[in-house]
């Protein structure tokens, strides 16, 4: 497997001369001979060179060190795949003033350097190792250190758009299975170094992180002339709870963030201001401030705190417009969710709590933030005139309050003594937002654009006004007996403790009277089964991505959440694509979780005909071999493009059950017949051949024979031999 290289030279590296060992326009190389452009030094070279070693005709253009034996490849032309642009025998590479153009034989464009870098009038071989083109003013327009394959050199740097992908072997230049890259998190791009789910571009979780410090934000990584290489940053323009944390006013001095609490609020943790900050009185709770002072308003529970030159740009959960100030701050005063509300004439903005990404910004704009007013401090007024009726509440309440006491006692002496059952969390507890039926309702038109239909609702096309996601998939669940509020729960509960690439986000939920509604984020793509039965066959590297991407999300469910989570409907239809064709496992109607002390479950029969695994039928516990069962189902029906069972005509019977046809197929060493035509996938017919020797190991009637999802992933992705698959049935 191809490493990683950063090539560090020796101390006594020669410092980079800005000499050009110029190339003329319309200079040309040819594959057939071993001329090449060097630096000035003789250092570097660039040039064609043979890919796979000598055993292939086929090239592509680089550049390498020069001066030693090995000639190593410090940088190649690459497509846009990561993939060397690669060139048959007889191809040539010419200078002009559009920029270099690598043509085949018949003189067709293979690479380009593009066409806005224009008016180019020489090219050169820097002894750094970098080959630029510049134009009539000695201006680089174009240079190699910008695109970086597999290597970085002394004064280069890794860009924030930029990425370094390993090589697949050594002598092997497609791309491979590692890549440092930067990705933003939390609001600022940290430096990452993932392995990749071979040969798509997906990257599994990474195992080395290079953050950046509190208020800045990386801008490139650097590999200076001594050798050392560190991440670069600069100050961040835009701040939040990132650097300060949650309900906190940010804002730079001398350089550096400096965090500071809004009225009402004080730091969590005094000594570490960047810990957040917690509002000084209760958290407000509808319903609950207005019990037993019937003839309180609002505005004698709560005040304002107007601040000025604050602001909280991110995070409102309603706008108003058009609004005057006043009427701003009588709908937060109003509105038991609001905590602070953002008026600039004529909108106002209002926010729940956590507050986000709060800064010093000088405007217009005013924050009203609600507190709490004591009780005392309310009712002050008319202590006076209350103190007569206080005093002989008091003296009636004690008296009554003493009996039932005495009562309670005297019941639970005599009642039979029993083990507590503690109450699971409420599902207000997680990051969840909370929709009213009346919003959902005016989100989805009255519910008229229908997307989807299954065993738990329907699923409707919705635009919220206000919300970071406005086009949502709204899922309504039609039936209200217990079983379905079961259903409801067990979906709400899977899903709002998960966060995976290959899993369908859960935006919110509606839990409001006899409505039990879900909010997903919205898939544009359709479902997978979309994808493989429709008119057209996709390719087979699409085909390979997405099941992997399955598989990733499989492994999360049952190996990597907190309590493992059988989904028990895997199939196409389950599955959506994304706007960036990743595959997301959806509607977790039917999960089921496992406590942390189980490995399997009682459940009734669940799923959907021709999926299902045996063990369904058979009155037994099932684990989460039953979502293996049905992965090995769906995977040959990626594998042929066609479903699982279907009526065929008089002859071709055998092919009716997909299994059965599979395996087949297999044992009589005519695999490639599940692919038909099928030209892209017949020329990977060693993992064709793999993958349907994985898919018959899922699918094994006895659940025991079956493979976890996490070996099945390694299986597929090559890290590990498949053995020989026994028959699927009557295996014991």
């Amino acid at each position: 497997m191809g490493a990683l290289t950063l090539h560090i030279l020796t101390l006594f590296f020669l410092q980079a001369r800005s000499v050009f060992a110029n190339v003329d326009l319309f200079s040309t190389l040819y594959t057939n001979n071993s001329d090449a452009w060097l630096s000035s030094s003789g250092e570097f070279a660039f040039g064609f060179r043979q890919l796979n070693g000598t055993s292939t005709s086929l090239f592509t253009l680089a550049v390498w060190y020069d001066k030693i034996p090995d000639k190593t490849i410090v940088w190649s032309a690459e497509k846009e795949d990561n993939n060397p642009a690669e060139a048959p025998a007889g191809s040539h590479v010419e200078l002009s003033s559009q920029g270099l153009t690598l043509r085949s034989p018949l003189g067709e464009s293979l690479w380009t350097t593009g066409q806005e870098y224009g008016d180019v009038s020489s090219g050169a071989m820097l002894d750094n190792g970098n080959f630029v083109l510049v134009n009539t003013s000695s201006t680089i327009v174009w240079e190699s250190f910008k695109f970086p394959t597999d290597t970085l050199l002394p004064n280069q740097s890794l860009e924030l758009d930029g990425k370094l992908t390993s090589r697949f072997t050594e002598s092997n230049y497609t791309k491979g299975r590692f890549q440092l890259y930067f990705q933003e998190k939390e609001g600022h791009d940290v430096l990452m170094l993932s392995p990749l789910a071979w040969p798509s571009e997906y990257r599994y979780n990474s195992y080395l992180n290079i953050d950046t410090p509190a208020g800045s934000t990386s801008s490139r990584l650097v590999f200076d002339q001594s050798g050392n290489i560190y991440v670069e940053t600069t100050n961040r323009d835009e701040w939040g709870s990132g650097s300060c944390g949650y309900n906190s006013i940010c804002s730079i001095q001398n350089q550096r963030p400096t965090c500071n609490c809004p009225d009402g609020y004080s730091f969590v943790d005094p000594s570490n201001e960047f810990g957040g900050c917690q509002p000084n009185s209760a958290q407000l709770l509808c319903g609950a401030d207005m019990e037993g002072t019937t003839q309180a308003r609002p505005e004698e529970l709560y005040e304002l705190l107007i601040s000025r030159e604050i602001n909280f740009p991110l995070g409102d959960y309603e706008r108003i417009q058009p609004c005057s100030q006043q009427d701003c701050q009588r709908s937060c005063l109003h509105d038991c969710m609001c905590s602070a509300a953002v008026f600039g004439y004529p909108t106002c903005w209002k926010k729940r709590l956590p507050l986000i990404n709060g800064r010093v910004e000088k405007g217009p704009t005013l924050v009203f933030i609600k507190t709490r007013v004591s009780p005392l401090t309310a009712f002050t007024k008319n202590e006076d005139q209350a103190k007569p009726i206080l005093w002989g509440s008091l003296i009636g309440s004690l008296v009554v309050n003493s009996i039932l006491l005495a009562t309670v006692i005297l019941l639970i002496l005599l009642k039979p003594k029993r083990i507590l059952q503690v109450a699971p969390a409420s599902l207000l507890e997680t990051n969840l937002h909370s929709f009213t039926y009346q919003v959902l309702q005016h989100a989805t038109q009255n519910f008229s654009e229908e997307l989807g239909r299954g065993a738990c609702g329907i699923v409707y096309k919705g635009q919220l006004e206000a919300h970071s996601s406005n086009v949502v998939a709204v899922k309504r669940l039609d039936r209200l007996g217990q079983e379905q509020e079961k259903e409801f729960k067990a979906e709400l509960s899977a899903i709002a403790k998960t966060c995976h690439k290959n899993l369908v986000q859960l935006i919110g939920f509606c839990d409001e009277g006899i409505h039990r509604l879900l909010v997903y984020e919205y898939m544009s793509n359709g479902t997978l089964a979309d994808f493989i039965f429709g008119q057209t066959k996709p390719i087979w590297s699409d085909r390979i991505r997405l099941a992997l991407g399955i598989a990733s999300g499989l492994v999360y469910l049952h190996e990597e959440c907190e309590n493992p989570i059988i989904h028990c409907d895997i199939k196409p239809q389950n599955i959506l694509i994304g706007k960036d064709s990743t595959a997301k496992i959806s509607d977790f109607g039917l999960a089921k979780l496992l406590l942390s002390d189980q490995s399997r479950t009682n459940t009734m029969i669940r799923g959907t005909k021709g999926y299902v695994a045996p063990e369904w039928f058979k009155n037994v516990p099932v684990t989460v071999k039953v979502d293996v069962h049905s992965f090995g189902v769906m995977l040959l029906e990626i594998i042929c493009c066609r479903r699982s069972v279907i009526p065929m005509e008089s002859g071709e019977e055998e092919k009716a059950i997909l299994m059965d046809w599979a395996y087949d197929c297999y044992t009589e060493g005519r695999v490639d017949a599940l692919v038909e035509n099928d030209k892209e996938a017949l020329a990977d017919i060693g993992r064709l051949q793999k993958w349907v020797m994985i898919a018959i190991w899922c699918i094994q009637e006895n659940p025991e024979m079956r493979p976890t999802m996490g070996m099945v992933k390694q299986l597929l992705e090559g890290f590990v031999e498949v053995p020989n698959p026994p028959s699927p049935y009557y295996s014991n």
